[in-house]
Parts: C-alpha cells; structure tokens; sequence
C-alpha cells in the first residue's frame, strides 16, 4: 500500500510547531534538526520520527480545528496510507529510509492549541485509533524528500 511525503517538519527550538522543512535526515536517534524539549516522552531510539496522516489532518479541519501541518509535532506528514491499517511493527519504506513504528504517540498539552475547545485527546489512539500520530524508530537511517513515494509493509 503506498502514498507520499506531503511534508516534513522540524523544531531546532524545541516544541510545537514544528516547521517545514524541505528535507529531513533521520537517523537513529531522530531527526537532525529537530529537538526534544522532554525527553522522557519525546525523542530517542524508539520515537525517532513522529508520523501523521494528511487525511486525518484534513477530517480533523473539516470537524473546525485550528490545526495545520506541523502543529501536532509530526516530522513527516504523508497522504494515500491507510491509516487505520497501520499498527506498531508496520514498517514505512521511503527511498532510502526504513522507519518501523514502535508505538502512538500520546497526546498532551502542548498540542491543545490545535484543537477545537483544546480537545487534544481527539487524536488519542484509545479514542480515536485511526487518528493517532505514530512513533517510529530507524531501521534504515537516510534522507527523506517532500514528494517522495512510501510504501507501508
């Protein structure tokens, strides 16, 4: 099944949002560019790379939130995936990168500002499975290109 990158995002600073990028290179402690404020929830080998999917982001808009691309902390946005078949161990292979998701990444307040009545639990993965964000760690590390190809395995 595949789709494409709509969108890569990183914060040298630190927090949301994270801004557009026109490439990003992730390796395995994450993305190069990109810091972690709080690294107990955020960052390292297992949340390396934070995905989300432009369709939701799109839902979400159309239900009246305030959120865009990079405001929920996502380093790679993609569309065509189907989301609700991705699971933890799924593997997303670009070009010359593999990431394998090791777990959803949970919703906090930082993040509040994106949502209608700051309801940031409308992405949590136990409401809303087919509308969380994903942690994945580097199987592969590399260079991934805004417009590129990626499958889901």
């Amino acid at each position: 099944m595949g789709g494409s990158v709509v969108g890569l995002f990183a914060s040298p600073k630190g927090g949301v949002p994270k801004y557009e990028v026109s490439k990003l290179i992730v390796q395995d402690t994450g993305c190069v560019g990109d810091k972690q404020n709080d690294l107990k929830h955020h960052g390292g080998p297992n949340r390396a790379v934070c995905l989300f999917s432009s369709e939701v982001l799109s839902e979400l808009t159309h239900e009246g939130h305030p959120i865009f691309p990079g405001s929920v902390g996502e380093n790679v946005l993609l569309e065509g995936i189907d989301w609700s078949s991705v699971l933890i161990g799924s593997q997303f292979h670009f070009q010359n990168v593999i990431l394998q998701v090791t777990a959803d990444a949970v919703p906090c307040r930082t993040i509040k500002a994106s949502f209608v009545n700051e309801d940031f639990m409308r992405i949590s993965v136990k409401k809303y499975p087919a509308s969380t964000r994903w942690y994945a760690k580097v199987v592969k590390s590399g260079e991934i290109l805004t417009g590129e190809k990626v499958a889901l395995n």
